[in-house]
């Protein structure tokens, strides 16, 4: 189901992790970011378009995550951007010989046998200081920034008011650094990040996160202080008062604590 943040810009949501699949509407076609997960609910989100009469024209992988990389033969043959290091580290996993198999390794296991691996990760680098997507359709801007995993971009509709904010500003995960691809220093560069999307978009009217829910008026504010103040006490061991660790938690997210106690261990001094 299509849900509408503002005018010609919808999310679709997928139901393991809660995927949002971003759309925003063009002269003659839509923009789709990060479609997922299943191929049930890619044909579902392509069918809702087909219905309204809205091809998919272009697409955008916000980083080079899994789950933010698929595409579905129904969505078409059309270019699927992405930073120019979100495509150099798809290509380069795509170089293996035994690529499907690592990545299936790493797939929820209530969904491995219904993801798409065939167009898995086939995403056209934009030339780097790309700022903004060239496509037909309202000036959307790219954020890239080093927070979460190196090629990460954020989108902001600019005309709409809504940032598309890949695995950032979640009310669902707490944040997620990324300590494993080589960053100089994976908590600076998520608060480097952080300034980054508040400066080009701390006044945005609505944010699409990549998980969880859909936030309008005064929740970019409030997202970006929550992610900073995580970060912060996470750097300086301070005190953590976050809603997405405590214990109002649903049942079926208390993993997301497990995320944190990690993070705990590894990062807190």
């Amino acid at each position: 189901m299509l849900t509408q943040v503002a005018e010609g810009v919808l999310f679709h949501q997928s139901e393991v992790l809660q995927n949002n699949a971003g759309v925003v509407q063009g002269r003659d076609g839509v923009l789709l970011v990060d479609p997922g997960l299943t191929n049930a609910e890619m044909t579902c989100l392509a069918n809702d378009l087909r219905e309204l009469g809205l091809p998919v024209v272009a697409g955008f992988a916000t980083h080079p995550d899994w789950d933010h990389v698929l595409w579905h033969p129904d969505f078409g043959d059309v270019p699927r951007y992405g930073t120019a290091r979100c495509a150099e580290f798809m290509e380069e996993l795509r170089s293996d010989a035994d690529w499907k198999a690592r990545v299936a390794e790493g797939l929820p296991p209530e969904i491995a046998d219904d993801v798409p691996l065939d167009p898995f990760g086939l995403i056209t680098g934009l030339p780097a200081g790309t700022t903004h997507l060239p496509w037909d359709g309202p000036e959307v801007r790219i954020i890239e920034h080093p927070a979460h995993s190196p090629g990460h971009a954020a989108l902001y509709v600019e005309d709409r008011g809504v940032l598309v904010a890949g695995d950032m500003l979640s009310d669902l995960f707490v944040p997620m650094l990324d300590d494993l691809r080589g960053t100089n220093d994976p908590i600076e560069d998520y608060l480097a990040g952080l300034r980054q999307l508040e400066d080009a978009a701390g006044d945005a009217e609505a944010v699409i996160p990549g998980h969880g829910s859909a936030g309008r008026a005064g929740e970019v504010r409030r997202r970006l202080d929550l992610d900073r103040a995580y970060v912060q006490a996470l750097r300086d061991g301070g005190k953590f008062d976050d809603p997405r660790i405590g214990p109002s938690v649903a049942p079926e997210w208390e993993w997301v604590k497990d995320i944190h106690t990690g993070q705990l261990q590894t990062f807190a001094r």
